[in-house]
């Protein structure tokens, strides 16, 4: 899979304690303007309350993160159109709510990343814990690596592309949006689903309630060529779309009847 290029670094400034040294070029502050440069925080000398804080109200529009060393939360709520780099593996919840940043995790991430994504692009370089994407209504999320449990869960919008594998009971309740799997899932795929779209290029475990196989036409190869593309993945030998199949909703379960009582 194709990395994403890293944003230049110029003349990066390290946050620790309380001290901040402006990155580069810094226009008037009355005119809200952020510095052109790299603002880099160091975990391991600040906390991600400082962290947050500043991507909360920034001064610059790229950041580094230095020594996350697995913290939680870390880049979560950032609701601007920042680039921040992860060096290393980060925790739970990781990019939460994101809305128009480009966050990079150089690494691994625990339970919910880009849960409730709005917008903006998250990619992991590594592995993914549990719950990846839950209940993200925009935006794309990209995991490398393989993603555990319960990914795309509730989804309401949000695009997740997982190079590896997927646990059970991913795209459970999945509301709209795409997941494209470029390994195997797992057991209970797609239980419950509403109107999203699966596709998987290696096998399915076993499909979850109300969940079917569906035909693959040239407008769904389409969507799924573009969503490889954006992902870095390039949609063509053993990764064309025509390798992958698509899942979806047989719309039996939209409303309760008694007779459908065993398939809940």
């Amino acid at each position: 899979m194709a990395p994403l290029s890293d944003p230049g670094t110029v003349d990066p400034a390290t946050v620790g304690g309380a001290a901040v040294e402006a990155a580069t070029l810094t226009e008037s502050a009355a005119d809200g303007a952020r510095t052109a440069g790299t603002v880099t925080f160091d975990l391991a000398a600040t906390t991600v309350r400082a962290l947050n804080s500043e991507l909360h109200a920034p001064s610059a529009t790229s950041y580094e993160v230095l020594r996350p060393q697995g913290a939680h939360a870390i880049a979560a709520g950032v609701h601007a159109p920042l680039t921040v780099d992860i060096r290393g593996h980060a925790g739970y919840y990781c990019a939460g709510m994101n809305d128009g940043a480009t966050v990079t995790v150089h690494g691994s991430v625990g339970t919910g990343v880009a849960e409730n994504m709005m917008s903006g692009v998250v990619r992991v370089r590594g592995d993914a814990s549990q719950s990846a994407g839950a209940t993200g209504h925009g935006g794309l999320l990209v995991i490398e690596g393989s993603a555990s449990m319960r990914c795309g869960i509730s989804m309401k919008g949000i695009d997740i592309v997982v190079g590896g594998d997927i646990g059970p009971m991913s795209a459970f309740m999945a509301q709209a949006g795409r997941l494209v799997v470029c390994g195997d899932a797992g057991d209970g795929l797609g239980d419950s689903i509403y109107e999203a779209r699966i596709y998987v290029r290696g096998a399915a475990g076993g499909l979850g309630a109300d969940c079917v196989e569906k035909e693959l036409r040239p407008e769904h190869a389409a969507e799924l060529a573009e969503l490889l593309t954006a992902a870095g993945i390039e949609p063509t030998g053993a990764y064309a779309p025509t390798r992958f199949r698509r899942y979806g909703s047989a719309r039996r379960l939209y409303h309760f009847a008694t007779h459908n009582s065993a398939a809940y």
